[in-house]
């Protein structure tokens, strides 16, 4: 029988895995390319970047609370990072917001961890 714990767990990377879908996947465009509200977002100048960020940390603090490694936690922190610092370039990096996807990357760094375990 899992543990209240693991089944807390296992929630909590559901509903991030729900908000990283959201943030990066959600929509649909045509040709079969998918985008998120995240890469929209970051289309706002200045403020953008810094609120997809602000989600992005959300799935890294949650990460944090499940208390998964360093080594993993620093790899979903530079994704989130790279993210930020290559999006604040105007029309460049916004293309690489809508391909990069750091939050369906670090929720998949998440549960291939959870797999091995």
């Amino acid at each position: 029988m899992p543990s209240r714990n693991s089944n807390h767990s296992q929630e909590t990377r559901e509903k991030l895995d729900r908000l990283a879908w959201l943030l990066d996947s959600a929509i649909r465009l045509p040709g079969g390319f998918r985008i998120g509200l995240d890469g929209i977002i970051g289309l706002v100048p200045g403020v953008g970047d810094l609120t997809g960020a602000a989600f992005s940390g959300y799935i890294l603090l949650q990460a944090i609370r499940m208390k998964l490694p360093f080594t993993l936690l620093a790899r979903m922190g530079f994704n989130i990072v790279l993210e930020v610092l290559i999006g604040s370039i105007p029309i460049l990096g916004d293309l690489f917001d809508f391909a990069f996807k750091a939050n369906r990357r670090n929720m998949r760094l998440m549960e291939k961890y959870f797999e091995s375990t």
